[in-house]
């Protein structure tokens, strides 16, 4: 992809305000079942990376469906790259056709209300179940119809409706209940299936989607029925009111909810796949016009480069989503890991996470925020952002202890694996510290899988010179102060300004000269 120029401003005004409900955001991702899949990310990695937020910032979706779809994305790497062509081919479509852009953007954003996050239950739900004396229910309202029709020519049986009426009126409200479950999700459902239509009818793309029309036809004969669930749809007026009662009155008669319900909960019941797909298809059409939308926004973006070479990460130019004005970086890995160096707020971890989620992103939505990035495909895990459990009463290093495990029982997955570590094991003293940093460290990068790795133990890069390649991060002491570059170098960190930083925040004198002593002394 080449490159493209945007001003912050510009950057800025494409993220999406207001509140994010990753309640809501989240149920398809949650109630998915998943198989057949390269990596589910999990929490401990969601939450080290920060993609809560980088959500908030790539999400440009203009629907519900396409919002909760885009989360799933973010959260699952597919096995193969057939996701990955589908994306690119429609957007692609759209890339070559504006007016189509923005004829579809308008028609899918039709399902913007908070109503649509609810069409997963239709197809990861329980529907609610027939009553057994549904039967009941039937009998009754038939018995209505043909008093109706016989009240026409024996008058008397109005007696029987006035006597029945009450009865059914108490079935029809009792069913009230079980019709408001269903009042956001189905008529949401009318809208994602008439927006699947209008889509289908660009023969770009109905000539790749057979299949999925036959769906949508299907669906779409259960339109006249399911239009009854817009109980939201209320008659304005005074007249509208009185024609608002007598058909309500109408309903409770004729029993028309309760049958209409569960004959339609049984049909859609069967219908589960087809309301997925049709979820889908909608779902990532937004997602390709969300992700153009992003690449259109930033300063610049590429697509990865997947290849077959094992234990390989070129990077170009690469910079974190959410530092509008952060610094650039390239890296360079063939064969060997990662070992950072550096003092804290140089960098260190930002640029961890930052290759973090470029390798998430380019293995889900195809963007990588670089101007390149070849990678092979991996599992990422991580050891970032590790904190006491004073609720599960547990340390700070025995949490990180349980974390670590994982990770290496990871790492004999058989797959290539990206693990990105800060600090490991700080909760303990220096010695241990460095003996298991570094056994812990070999451990993982054996076989296919590669680790960037920060520490504040220079010893540490000794140990490893074999298996990793030593960078760093420095600040520069200028005129009483500290200039932070970002710039990763390559090499081991030669200098350090620790106690220098303490001389300029007016620590007293005899505590700076100690520290430089026993400093030198150590050294």
């Amino acid at each position: 992809m080449s490159s493209k120029t945007s001003s912050d401003k510009d950057h800025i005004a494409q993220i999406k305000k207001g509140f994010f409900n990753f309640g809501q955001i989240e149920k398809y991702f949650v109630n998915d079942k998943r198989d057949g899949v390269f990596q589910v990310i999990s929490d401990r990695t969601f939450q080290d990376l920060d993609l809560e937020d980088v959500f908030k910032f790539i999400d440009r979706t203009v629907s519900c469906v396409g919002q909760q779809y885009l989360y799933y994305f973010m959260r699952v790497i597919p096995l193969g790259d057939a996701r990955k062509e589908r994306l690119e081919n429609v957007i692609s479509i759209f890339q070559a056709d504006p007016a189509l852009r923005a004829a579809t953007t308008t028609e899918i954003s039709k399902l913007n209300k908070t109503d649509a996050y609810y069409i997963t239950s239709l197809f990861h739900g329980k529907y609610t179940p027939r009553p057994g004396w549904y039967w009941l229910i039937q009998l009754l309202s038939a018995v209505s119809v043909l008093a109706v029709i016989m009240a026409f020519f024996l008058p008397q049986i109005l007696i029987f409706l006035i006597v029945l009426l009450p009865v059914n009126l108490g079935i029809h409200y009792w069913n009230k209940n079980n019709l408001y479950q269903y009042g956001s999700s189905i008529p949401q459902l009318l809208i994602l299936t008439q927006t699947a239509r209008s889509i289908l009818k660009n023969p770009e793309f109905a000539a790749q989607n057979n299949a999925l029309q036959a769906q949508v036809s299907m669906l779409d004969q259960l339109g006249l029925p399911m239009s009854i669930f817009k109980i939201e749809a209320k008659l304005q007026g005074e007249i509208g009111m009185f024609v608002d009662y007598v058909f309500e009155l109408f309903k409770a008669l004729f029993l028309v909810e309760p049958v209409l319900l569960f004959t339609i909960l049984k049909i859609l019941d069967s219908k589960r796949q087809h309301i997925e797909d049709v979820f889908r298809f909608v779902a990532e059409t937004d997602i390709a016009l969300s992700t153009l939308a992003l690449r259109e926004s930033v300063p610049y973006a590429c697509q990865p480069d997947f290849h077959l070479e094992l234990k390989h990460l070129q990077i170009r130019d690469v910079y974190h989503p959410l530092i509008f004005d952060g610094v650039a970086n390239d890296l360079t890995l063939q064969t060997k890991s990662a070992l950072l160096t550096g003092s804290n707020m140089s960098g260190k971890t930002t640029f961890i996470r930052t290759v973090g989620i470029n390798a998430l992103l380019g293995q889900t939505i195809n963007t990588c925020f670089a101007h390149a990035f070849a990678m092979t495909a991996m599992k990422i895990h991580s050891s970032i952002r590790i904190s006491d459990d004073l609720l599960g009463d547990k340390s700070y290093y025995f949490e990180e202890v349980l974390t670590i495990k994982n990770l290496l029982e990871e790492s004999r997955s058989g797959y290539s694996n990206l693990f990105l570590l800060d600090e490991l094991f700080k909760g303990t003293n220096s010695v241990e510290r460095i003996a298991i940093g570094k056994s812990v460290l070999s451990y993982l990068t054996q076989g296919s899988n590669l680790a960037l790795a920060s520490t504040h133990d220079r010893e540490l890069s000794n140990f490893l010179a074999d298996t990793f390649d030593l960078y760093h991060f420095t600040e520069v002491i200028h005129q009483d102060a500290v200039i932070f570059d970002y710039k990763l170098k390559p090499g081991k960190l030669v200098t350090t300004n620790a106690i220098r930083i303490l001389e300029l925040n007016d620590y007293p004198s005899t505590v700076v000269q100690e520290a430089l002593t026993l400093a030198a002394g150590n050294r």
